[in-house]
Parts: structure tokens; C-alpha cells; sequence
């Protein structure tokens, strides 16, 4: 069967997943879960992602989220990429990690919506490792279980930064200091058993989740599309994450730059051409802070940390320094 083509328009929510490669585990320690998360936060900003919520598995990930920028390849590439790159250094891999393509499906209306975020965070409840524990030991480990955005949810957690809780919590009605528990006593009616019916309308297609009208108006789309474009897409997908050399990346950001090698190790004030050089030896060489300061001349990995952490505010706030780091983005890309 043919891959669909990837729909992508601003705004759309999708419920995407990753996978391990062959079913393969992707998260050995919970540093590695520590990482991931760290990648994301900083992709969804980087990207501009309207992120819903996620939960982690063993040997995939479940992520609902929004794109005002119709970008979702761009994100899930630099996603996957950074991880891959960290995840095969650390335990001394290489080749493939993650299944080739990741999954997306457009998900329409707040009904499904709202359904879709109660399976994807009863994701660890219905393991095989659970199928016989009692609805009370289910909810206990659906509580306690950390590598999910719903114990941020029901008040259990500390709000994440990435992550926006407004559009589902928003959908429980009634007063906003309420939303937190109606939504728990939502997502917790359903460990008992999955919702049949929803996971019925998941199934229904590879394109999207909603109603018929929905469906109609998506399978429109796409194949006006198919006819208009004839062209291969997600190439980059089907290819492994590569960790870049030092020399590479390092070349890449003084052509963009303008600037020669030397520069990179001379201590400027409110320059963030060091900053720039840190932040992509980092995402695409899968080097640690501390390594990073040994080949840009800086002191320790906690000065890379700040220069980091500076870049990303200016970043904000600054469309020329964005503008750069999106000229890097697109030449280090395959």
C-alpha cells in the first residue's frame, strides 16, 4: 500500500506517533525520557507548535498538537533527528533508531479531540504488563506515571511551559478552576475499558479522525492534491538521522554568518555568534554543553548553558537573528 501524502495547512491538529524502529525500544533510562522531553520543549518553541499533550512509552510516543505554521515536517525533523543523534552517542549506536516514517493523522472537532487526549493518556493504563490490575491500581498508575503531560493536567505536576493546556481544558466548560478535575474524572471513567466506538473512528482512516463530513472534506483534499503534485514526499523521513561533524556544522554557520573560524572563539559583547554556533554543535553533532565549550573556547558547559538560554530569548523577540537560524536549519538539512 501506498504512503499517503503528507496534508499540511496552518492550523491543523494532528495525533502524531513515533516508533521505535521494528518495534524496537527508543527510551532505555529515564534520562534518555529526560532528553526527549528537553528536545521537544525546545522544538515546539522553535517551530511555534501549539503542543496538547504527549505521552511517552517504551518504544514509541503519542503527541497531539497544532500547527499555526503548517509546519509539521520541519518540527518532527529536527525532533527526531536531535533525539536519534543523542540517543546513539549515548549508548554507542548507530543506524536507525526510530521507524522511518512518523505518523500523522488530522483530527477534527472537540469531540474527537477530547477523546483522542483520553487515549492518548491512557496509554500506559491498557499495557499488557496492566491488563489485569483493578480500575483503582489502574488510576494510581495512571497518577504516578511521569513521562505524560497528564499529571501536569489534573494538578498532580507543575504546568509545563511547551505545553498548552487552554483548548482541552477549555472544552470541560464551567468554571476554570473546575476544568483541572472535570477533565480528571474524564480521562479516569475510561481505564476500565477503551472507549470501542473512538478507536473504531481512529481506525476508520489514515488521513484523519472526525465526522463524515469531515472525511469528505479531507479525502477532497487529498487526492486534489495527489493529482496536482505528482511528487515523492517525506523523502528525508525514510533516510536515519546522521550525526554531522564538528567541521561541518561549524563551516555551515560561519558561511551564513559571513564571519571566518576565528571569530568563533573571540568573546564579543552582545554578539550571539557564539550562541549560534553552541546551538547548532548541539542539534546536529549531539554534542553535550561541556563539549561544546571545549571547541568554541568557552570556560564550562555552564557558560554554554546561558549563552543558550539568551539566544533563545533574543529569539523572540528578534526576526533578523530568527531569519539566520532558520538559513542554518535549511542548509544542515539532507
Amino acid at each position: 500500500m501506498a504512503r499517503p501524502l503528507r496534508l499540511e495547512y496552518e492550523g491543523a491538529v494532528y495525533h502524531v506517533t513515533i516508533r521505535g524502529n521494528q518495534r524496537g525500544i527508543i527510551f532505555q533510562e529515564n534520562s534518555d525520557r529526560e532528553r526527549f522531553i528537553e528536545k521537544l520543549a525546545e522544538s515546539v518553541e522553535r517551530y511555534e507548535i501549539h503542543l496538547y499533550l504527549y505521552t511517552l512509552m517504551t518504544n514509541h510516543v503519542h503527541m497531539v498538537l497544532e500547527t499555526p505554521r503548517a509546519n509539521l515536517s520541519q518540527f518532527m525533523h529536527r525532533l527526531q533527528t536531535a533525539y536519534t543523534v543523542f540517543y546513539n552517542r549515548k549508548h554507542k549506536l548507530s543506524g536507525h533508531l526510530l521507524q522511518g516514517r512518523f505518523g500523522s493523522t488530522i483530527v477534527k472537532e472537540d469531540e474527537y479531540i477530547l477523546k483522542l487526549s483520553r487515549y492518548v493518556h491512557l496509554n500506559p493504563v491498557f499495557i499488557k504488563a496492566n491488563r489485569n490490575k483493578s480500575d483503582r491500581e489502574r488510576i494510581e498508575l495512571l497518577r504516578r506515571y511521569s513521562w505524560s503531560s497528564y499529571c501536569s493536567y489534573i494538578g498532580r505536576a507543575k504546568r509545563l511551559e511547551f505545553v498548552d493546556y487552554r483548548p482541552v481544558l477549555g472544552m470541560m466548560g464551567g468554571l476554570k478552576k473546575k476544568q483541572a478535575s472535570i477533565y480528571r474524572r474524564f480521562v479516569e471513567a475510561g481505564t476500565s475499558n477503551i472507549d470501542a466506538a473512538f478507536i473504531e473512528a481512529k481506525q476508520r482512516s489514515r488521513l484523519c479522525i472526525g465526522s463524515d463530513e469531515f472525511h469528505k472534506r479531507i479525502k477532497f483534499i487529498y487526492e486534489k492534491r495527489v493529482d496536482e503534485q505528482q511528487v515523492k514526499e517525506d523523502i528525508s523521513f525514510r533516510h536515519s538521522a546522521h550525526v554531522k561533524s564538528v567541521d561541518e556544522v561549524l563551516s555551515m554557520v560561519c558561511q551564513v554568518l559571513k564571519i571566518n573560524r576565528q571569530t568563533l572563539h573571540v568573546r564579543q559583547r552582545n554578539s550571539f555568534t557564539r550562541a549560534i554556533a553552541a546551538k547548532e554543535l548541539c542539534d546536529h553533532c549531539g554534542m553535550t554543553q561541556r563539549q561544546v565549550a571545549e571547541v568554541l573556547g568557552l570556560r564550562t558547559g555552564v557558560a554554554v548553558s546561558c549563552q543558550l538560554r539568551k539566544l533563545s530569548e533574543q529569539l523572540k523577540k528578534d526576526k533578523k537573528l530568527k531569519h539566520i537560524i532558520e538559513q542554518i536549519r535549511k542548509k544542515m538539512m539532507p
